[in-house]
């Protein structure tokens, strides 16, 4: 049983630990980190999971970014500990986090992954929507909230200011 909160101020380190275990602490040099740098991530979507004893088991985080100059979502790092993976803890943020989204007015999020996980979660590969290299381009997902939010939006991610 996992209790799933928005994350706090309080939750910062004790989640960035859980993201250097799970990535590793060069994850920060990644082309998605760049559009994270000086932007904090979005309230209310950016969640940990904790269990009974108050140990931290996964967290969700998104970011906004700008794909052509429209606005959308980047999800990223899910992370699960180690120790809590293959319990459905990462899908269970996933959806969580997703559900929370749209009512809060985002219409589009993207993601760098793997299809075959992420497509289970209703992301397919953005055709067109370039992130700043060496992301693989097939690599890059997205998932409309509202319908149609992701036709004929292409170009350069960047970051939000």
């Amino acid at each position: 049983m996992y209790v799933i909160t928005p994350e706090t101020a309080q939750d910062h380190w004790e989640t960035e630990a859980l993201y250097d275990t799970c990535f590793a602490p060069g994850r920060t040099a990644l082309s998605s980190y760049r559009l994270r740098e000086g932007v904090p991530p979005v309230a209310g979507l950016s969640l940990v999971a904790r269990d009974d004893l108050g140990i931290l088991g996964g967290a969700i985080r998104f970011w906004p970014v700008l794909v052509g100059g429209h606005v959308a979502l980047l999800l990223g790092p899910v992370a699960v500990h180690p120790t809590r993976q293959g319990e459905g803890l990462g899908g269970l943020l996933i959806e969580t986090s997703l559900a929370l989204a749209g009512p809060q007015g985002w219409d589009r999020v993207m993601l760098v992954g793997d299809a075959p996980y992420y497509g289970r979660y209703g992301f397919s590969r953005l055709e067109g929507v370039i992130m700043p290299p060496p992301t693989n381009p097939e690599r890059v997902l997205g998932r409309a909230l509202t319908p149609h939010a992701w036709d004929e939006i292409s170009g350069e991610v960047t970051r939000a200011r």
